[in-house]
C-alpha cells in the first residue's frame, strides 16, 4: 500500500508537522527524506530496509557511495542529498559552539563528536582548540591509524594548540570496533597529551571516546 492510501494521521510527513518530528521512528525520519519508494515498496518499507543494511542511522551516514547507492531505489541524488543534511548538520552545531562556552552546551559537543567519528572506518584523532571563554577556535584532524590503533605525537598536538593560540582542548578518538571502554593506552595517551600541553599552559578539558554512535567522556569516568 502506498503511503498515500494511509491513514493521514500515520503519514510521515502529516504525522511530523501535527505531532513534531520527535514523535517520528528512524524509518520514518527516512522516508520523509526519500519522498518515495520503489515498486513494490513505500519509501517506508525502503527506509526500513536501508537500516537493516546499515544497521542503524549512524550506518546509513558513514556510508560510501558505491555501497549506498547499490541499494535499490536511491543512487546519486540521494546520496549527495544526504552528504547535504550531514554537513548541514556538523555546521549548524559547530556555530553554536563557537558562540559560547562549550562546557554550557555539552550534548552539542557530543553530537557534534558523533556526527564527525560515529562509522569511521578506521581510527581518528581530533582535537577541538578553544579560546579563553571556552569557545571553538578550530577542530582539527589530526592523526588516523589502523583499526586496532593511532600513533599520537604530543609534540605536534603542542604545536597545533600553540599555533591556534588556544587556552584548553578538548581530546577525541573513535573506537571502530563499537566499544567506547576506553583502553589502557587510551589512558596513558591522554596522561601524556595533558603533561604535555600543560608546560604550555594548555589545559585539556575533556577526551571523548566515539563508538557506534555513543560517547564516553574521560571527565565524567574521573580519568583526567
Amino acid at each position: 500500500m502506498s503511503i498515500v492510501d494511509w491513514p493521514e494521521g500515520e503519514r510521515p510527513r502529516e504525522k511530523l508537522l501535527t505531532r513534531g518530528a520527535t514523535a517520528l521512528s528512524d524509518a520514518e525520519l527516512l522516508a520523509i527524506f526519500l519522498r518515495t519508494g520503489v515498486a513494490g515498496m513505500s519509501a517506508v518499507d525502503l527506509a526500513r530496509d536501508l537500516l537493516v543494511k546499515y544497521g542503524s542511522l549512524t550506518g546509513l551516514f558513514a556510508a560510501d557511495q558505491a555501497g549506498f547507492c547499490a541499494v535499490k531505489g536511491v543512487g546519486v541524488a540521494k546520496y549527495a542529498q544526504l552528504q547535504a543534511v550531514l554537513e548541514m548538520s556538523r555546521r549548524a552545531i559547530q556555530e553554536e559552539l563557537q558562540r559560547g562556552d562549550v562546557l554550557s552546551s555539552p550534548r552539542a559537543v557530543r553530537d557534534y563528536l558523533k556526527l564527525l567519528l560515529a562509522g569511521r572506518g578506521q581510527e581518528v584523532f581530533m582535537v577541538l582548540f578553544l579560546d579563553t571563554q571556552h569557545r571553538v577556535i578550530a577542530f582539527e584532524e589530526l592523526f588516523q591509524g589502523t583499526l586496532s590503533q593511532t600513533s599520537v605525537y604530543p609534540r605536534e598536538v603542542v604545536k597545533r594548540a600553540l599555533a591556534h593560540n588556544a587556552a584548553a582542548v578538548i581530546l577525541a578518538h573513535n573506537h571502530p570496533s563499537g566499544v567506547t571502554e576506553p583502553s589502557q593506552a587510551d589512558q596513558l595517551l591522554t596522561s601524556a597529551l595533558k603533561q604535555a600541553l600543560a608546560l604550555v599552559d594548555v589545559t585539556v578539558l575533556d577526551h571523548f571516546v566515539v563508538a557506534a554512535g555513543q560517547t564516553l567522556s574521560f571527565a565524567e569516568r574521573g580519568l583526567l
